[in-house]
């Protein structure tokens, strides 16, 4: 191109040079000969090809260069497996389930895709459940921190790859019970009066090989005299290839019992825990080491079939063969009682399903158990029942997953046979019968701002003869403000209105509480269910 934009202003200087020449020519001064002109152009020919053949050798030379340095940045990529570019050239397997919303379905079969720098808008979050509402993820890995947007990779792992996040929570409390802790259900509730740092959580995630994936939660906290407190809070392997649907993991992780307690306290959409989470499931949630069978069940709608086995020891086993604090539970010497077969473990059952109702609206339900021993006695047990409901809508037009409205219930009753400890020491077995439920609105009515109505309900039957301050019938209204100044902060203002009912033993009290929290997350962190 240039070669001939040169060659088309070579000719026309030429002919205006000419022009000139006629034209300034002197009245009575001879006359340009044709032969003169004529020689004079052949001249501006020979030039013109000087030209040409001047500028292709370094067009030439150009090209040579440009190869060359091509060749060797070339030779510095790292060589590309055979196996992995076919499989680059192939494209990923259909949708694990019928829906495009990921945060419904917690232990979803199928593979997490690889997460990627979090971008945490509703969007984002793809193809791993059966509904259309791609705006119901957790806050997060963090795929940022906004309710409805998360991170979700592809299928099955293409290849090794690491992601790994942080995620900070610090709260101020205040409140007119001197001693928080004894409201607060949750571990990583505040607990205190003051400043509080519970949850600053570090996470990774990733492929470990085409056939399986790895997740990792490290939580440290501070309690209330300073004291740094590390938890692994989850660390499992599950598989990204098995066939019909099937999913199976295995490590330590959170039990998938209802809707909140596999969710990390970054998702959550208050500051604190429901009572009946804290209350029956223990202030760590259920979890433990163990491992976990997921069916994704050939239906026209979503529906999985979960059962895992745990250990159910210590505090995150909390209903179960947890030794308690000083050796005592609900007030009872407790034994340490071994594992001597499968009826010492937990087993925890749970069928889910969810259905588009229309375009704009989710629905999705489910029914958990969780059954196993407790240590006050060498053959107390305890069961504890479930059941969960969500609902979400999101108009077809929202912009980055604003406005919306999500609704969220779960009710949960526990037997608990209190046994008489260690060679029937304590004289009196007595059975528990305790149940609560709560029920919670979240109103996304502008980009970036959510408003939150939640109501908890707890009944605790009063021992006969026990004075446990943890058995204590009480209920709670709690509202709250969140502000998402980008995917990666939050700011919330939360407002806890508890009442706390008299028994044999205990006074009635009300008490108030006021918590603002602020959340900053760093780096890629894989999606949980919202």
């Amino acid at each position: 191109m240039f070669i001939q934009l040169a060659k088309t202003i070579t000719i026309f200087l030429t002919i205006l040079f000419i022009s000139i020449r006629l034209q300034a020519a002197e009245p009575g001064a001879p006359a340009i000969s044709s032969a003169e002109i004529h020689q004079q152009l052949l001249g501006m020919q020979q030039s013109i090809q000087d030209m040409q053949t001047r500028h292709q050798a370094e067009l030439d030379a150009l090209k040579k260069q440009i190869a060359e340095q091509q060749t060797l940045i070339d030779s510095l990529k790292p060589a590309t497996p055979a196996a992995a570019t076919n499989k680059a050239a192939t494209p990923d397997p259909a949708p694990a389930f019928p829906t495009t919303d990921p945060s419904l379905v917690p232990g979803a079969a199928g593979a997490l895709p690889p997460a990627k720098q979090a971008v945490a808008t509703p969007e984002a979050a793809a193809n791993l459940i059966p509904t259309t509402d791609a705006t119901v993820v957790a806050s997060g890995p963090s795929a940022g921190l906004l309710p409805s947007g998360g991170l979700i990779g592809g299928a099955a792992a293409k290849g090794s790859y690491l992601n790994i996040s942080f995620d900070a929570m610090v709260a101020g409390a205040a409140s007119t019970d001197p001693k928080l802790s004894s409201l607060e259900v949750g571990d990583h509730d505040p607990q205190q009066r003051g400043f509080n740092a519970r949850n600053v959580e570090l996470a990774l995630d990733g492929a470990v090989d085409p056939f399986f994936e790895g997740f990792a939660n490290i939580v440290f906290k501070l309690d209330n005299h300073n004291q740094t407190q590390v938890e692994v809070e989850e660390a499992f392997g599950q598989t990204t290839t098995l066939p019909y649907g099937l999913q199976m993991k295995a490590g330590q992780f959170f039990t998938q019992f209802g809707r909140i307690n596999p969710i990390h306290p970054h998702g959550w959409d208050f500051v604190d825990a429901p009572l009946v989470q804290g209350l029956l499931l223990g202030p760590d949630g259920l979890r433990g080491v163990g491992a976990q069978l997921a069916w994704v069940i050939p239906l026209p709608f979503y529906a999985q079939a979960i059962v895992a086995l745990q250990n159910g020891q210590g505090g995150t086993g909390y209903s179960f063969r947890n030794p308690g604090d000083s050796g005592t539970f609900f007030q009872r010497p407790t034994i340490d009682r071994q594992t001597d077969g499968i009826t010492d473990l937990v087993i925890t059952p749970r069928l889910e399903a969810s259905v588009d109702l229309t375009s704009t609206q989710t629905l999705l339900g489910g029914v958990s158990a969780a059954l196993g021993p407790n240590d006050t006695g060498y053959r107390s047990a305890t069961q504890i029942y479930g059941v969960d409901l969500f609902y979400k809508w999101k108009p077809a037009d929202a912009e980055g997953g604003w406005p919306y409205v999500k609704w969220q219930s779960e009710a949960m009753v526990r037997r608990f046979e209190a046994g008489q400890g260690l060679d029937n020491f304590y004289p009196v077995g007595e059975t528990f019968r305790d149940w609560g439920v709560y029920s919670q609105v979240l109103w996304g009515f502008y980009k970036g701002w959510a408003a939150g109505l939640r109501g908890d309900y707890m009944h605790m039957q009063t021992s006969d003869v026990t004075n446990d301050a943890q058995r204590q019938s009480r209920s709670r209204i709690s509202t709250d403000l969140t502000w998402y100044p980008s995917e990666f902060s939050k700011f919330r203002l939360q407002y806890n209105y508890d009442m706390l009912r008299s028994n044999a033993f205990l006074p009635s009290r009300d008490e108030n509480s006021v918590f603002l929290m602020y959340e900053i997350a760093l780096g890629a962190h894989g999606a949980h269910k919202f």
